[in-house]
């Protein structure tokens, strides 16, 4: 399980960063790039926290 929890966190740092840098930007096509990237990271940690759920859930008495 605590594998999971590493994943998670490190892909929900990982999408406030490219989250960021897509505030940053000045670049349109740099900003549509970093927002996918944001989006798409964000779903995988989703995913991520869904599984350890489950897991959780199966595991319960």
């Amino acid at each position: 399980m605590k594998d999971y929890q590493a994943q998670l966190e490190k892909l929900r740092k990982e999408a406030a960063e490219c989250a960021l840098i897509r505030d940053l930007a000045t670049d349109k096509a740099k900003r549509e790039t970093f927002d996918r990237l944001a989006n798409h990271l964000s779903l995988l940690a989703d995913q991520v926290e869904m599984a350890m759920l489950e897991r959780k859930g199966r595991s319960s008495p």
